[in-house]
């Protein structure tokens, strides 16, 4: 059963969302984690500090650990190459990944062995070399665990859908090489922070029919303008004057554009914010990332994503 609950003030918005199997998934996570050699935590490329659950975080700290940033080819690809510099700055292994190509996959493979060089020199040593390699995928709802696998393991063996909430148990697929333990996906106990809940929305990691669709276009309108204007311009033919109005009119504004009208003449809003929601997660807009990485000092140039993913 679920329980949301938000509160509003002009200091504080709080979500809280966790259904049941979700505190099951964790309590499975702190179990499994004893018997993996590694974890692999999806995270969206559009969002990736969003959609670093705290909770895994905690969990998986135990063992060897690589990020993937998954959906990179949603992605700005100058962001994508930031955040990359970013978590390598921070001694963790991360890729970007397209998890329906199966060029991402190899990109994690070969990921994963250089994070567990010192783990498969010893099996080596004792006559293991052929053992395979254990991993837990885990991620948020709708990072695209389930097409991660599919690809990895080079058929449909996971269910795969644009929404959340589709895993719902834990699963064991193999390959020659690897041993994935899926993870259903799992948010945490409550968002302090408006724009991560938001961020989460935007991207359909929260289920649509909890949050109010017109207040979550106009948020998702208001933060791509500000950094992506050109975008939302040229999707919805706006003229320089259109693009400054205010989020509930830009709103307008673009449902007129779209011919969604009611008796009156009045615009569905409604329905315009359906649209746009759909349009975004479609990447109709375009490559956008809606977060940049936290500045640290002397981050290193060099990284070898091309954007291409």
């Amino acid at each position: 059963m679920s329980d949301f609950n938000t509160t509003k003030n002009s200091n504080q918005y709080n979500i809280q969302w966790f259904p049941g199997h979700m505190a099951k998934t964790l309590r499975m996570m702190e179990t499994e984690i004893h018997n993996v050699d590694a974890s692999l935590v999806l995270l969206d490329a559009r969002i990736p500090l969003s959609s670093l659950n705290p909770e895994i975080e905690r969990i998986t700290a135990r063992k060897p650990k690589l990020y993937a940033l998954n959906k990179a080819d949603l992605a700005d690809p100058e962001v994508t190459a930031q955040w990359i510099r970013y978590f390598r700055a921070a001694d963790a292994g991360c890729v970007a990944i397209n998890a329906k190509q199966k060029g991402g996959t190899a990109a994690v493979k070969a990921a994963i062995e250089k994070e567990l060089t010192d783990l498969l020199a010893r099996r080596q040593v004792r006559g293991m070399g052929g053992a395979k390699i254990r991993l837990m995928l885990c991620g948020i709802p709708n990072v695209g665990k389930s097409t991660f696998i599919n690809t990895f393991v080079g058929s449909a063996r996971a269910k795969a859908a644009d929404k959340p909430g589709v895993t719902r148990g834990k699963q064991w697929v193999g390959t020659e090489r690897y041993d994935l333990l899926d993870m259903p996906g799992v948010l945490w106990k409550k968002f302090d922070s408006k724009q991560t809940a938001s961020n989460l929305a935007f991207i359909g990691s929260i289920k649509d029919d909890i949050l109010d669709i017109e207040e979550l276009a106009m948020n998702l309108l208001d933060q791509v303008r500000c950094n992506y204007p050109e975008k939302v311009a040229e999707r919805y033919k706006l003229n320089a004057e259109q693009l400054q109005l205010p989020p509930f009119e830009l709103l307008e504004a673009i449902g007129r554009k779209r011919g969604m009208l009611i008796s009156g003449g009045e615009v569905n809003t409604e329905r315009a914010a359906i649209m746009l929601v759909d349009e975004f997660r479609a990447s109709k807009w375009g490559r956008i990332s809606l977060e940049k990485p936290p500045v640290r000092e002397e981050l290193p140039e060099e990284d070898d994503f091309d954007g291409e993913e």
